[in-house]
């Protein structure tokens, strides 16, 4: 879902998963420009050159416009009570927004493996970031928010709870791979986590149940599932589609909690009878499906002026939280004129301008300590490794020239 480094090399071709770098864990990062010339000169001339890897834009595309999602409707959240319309967008969003990112982080997760190069990236791209923003957090909303709630690193607070998700699903995946029937499994353990009031709590075990489904779906799907979401015909239906899920978003504000579209609670703690769980898993289930289909139908396959954006989501995801909650820290959303129509469009274009911000190249650079660390101290070198890294030599470095 959240690729955390940059790109140089995106192009409109379509790229396999095997070709294109894992959606979430950070891509190794790219040698200084001299360095890679240097390089594939060398190459060249022994005619070992490697064709470089290709990023399909189509998906970089859709993780940017995913997370721009996001953050409006973060930004919704303190100044929804106010309108019926916005309470029901902000339903409607929440919907598949996350779904969405979940279902491509499924699609890239096909080609992973317990092999010791991508364990270290799960680490050094998933865990570690997770306790360095989880302990971020926590201060933040001790010492900005005066909150006396505890230090807790298992308990994720506000957005790192994908952190934890994602290490869970993506530690899975070869056994999904493996088992004849995922998706009906996944959905009974969605359903089974809809009914277990305990599982909100520790590591977000609510959540990692309940998106579950949505995971196991993109890994099962395949580049030409992707392709037929873009036909035309698609793009023509989803109009009527999402004009219908606006109406009914509309119709349900006053009488749905949303509690529901964040898929962290049990019914029970919900107020609600314990069969409901199940029903409502499933409900949601299918409408994230639609509704995330689509939001793919309409995302553009060509590169755009945001695509390279779409390589830095997760910063634009773990920072954009700060300003949200500062803002809300210090009353910024309780003033007046933010709670109309001209104020909840203004605080939609600076949350999607923010988040923009975030995802560029300079923040990038300036938090790759904690978001990329490379921590080789860390780690022992695999065999396997660097018998790799020593066929990757220059030839004119093995003929001493």
């Amino acid at each position: 879902m959240f690729d955390a480094s940059p790109s140089p090399g995106q192009t409109r071709a379509s790229a396999s998963p095997a070709a294109q770098p894992d959606a979430v864990v950070p891509t190794p990062r790219v040698p200084p420009s001299g360095e890679s010339v240097r390089r594939s000169g060398d190459a060249g001339e022994a005619g070992a050159a490697r064709p470089a890897k290709q990023r399909d834009s189509f998906f970089d595309n859709a993780k940017y416009l995913a997370i721009v999602l996001v953050a409006m409707g973060h930004s919704w959240a303190p100044i929804k009570g106010d309108s019926r319309v916005l309470e029901g967008l902000y339903d409607v969003v929440y919907t598949f927004h996350m779904p969405a990112f979940v279902i491509i982080s499924g699609y890239f997760s096909r080609s992973f493996d317990m092999r010791p190069d991508r364990l270290k990236r799960l680490v050094t791209g998933v865990a570690v970031p997770y306790v360095v923003f989880q302990t971020a957090y926590l201060l933040f909303r001790r010492y900005v928010g005066h909150s006396g709630e505890p230090l807790d690193l298992t308990s994720p607070w506000y957005l790192t709870w994908f952190l934890c998700a994602l290490f869970v699903w993506r530690l899975t995946s070869p056994l999904w791979k493996l088992v004849r029937h995922p998706l009906p499994i996944a959905l009974g353990l969605a359903m089974l986590g809809s009914i277990s009031p305990a599982a909100s709590g520790t590591f977000s075990l609510g959540r990692v149940l309940q998106l579950m489904p949505c995971f196991v779906l993109g890994l099962c799907m395949k580049p030409e599932h992707f392709e037929a979401m873009r036909r035309p015909w698609v793009r023509i239906v989803s109009v009527p589609v999402f004009a219908t899920a606006l109406v009914v978003g509309w119709w349900a504000a006053p009488r749905m909690q949303d509690n529901w579209f964040y898929r962290e609670s049990a019914a029970q703690n919900l107020g609600a009878p314990w069969w409901t769980g199940p029903l409502m898993s499933l409900a949601l289930f299918g409408c994230s499906v639609v509704l995330s289909a689509c939001f793919f139908a309409w995302v553009p396959r060509r590169r755009t002026w945001f695509t390279a954006l779409g390589c830095g989501t997760l910063y634009g995801y773990l920072l954009h939280g700060f300003v949200i909650k500062y803002a809300t820290f210090h009353g910024w959303f309780d003033h007046g004129r933010l709670h109309g129509p001209l104020g909840e469009i203004l605080v939609s274009t600076l949350a999607a301008a923010t988040v923009t911000v975030l995802c560029t190249a300079p923040f990038q650079r300036l938090f790759r300590f904690a978001m990329e660390p490379r921590m080789e101290w860390a780690f022992r070198q695999d065999a396997t490794e660097l018998a790799r890294a020593r066929s990757r030599q220059p030839v004119r470095e093995k003929a001493g020239v």
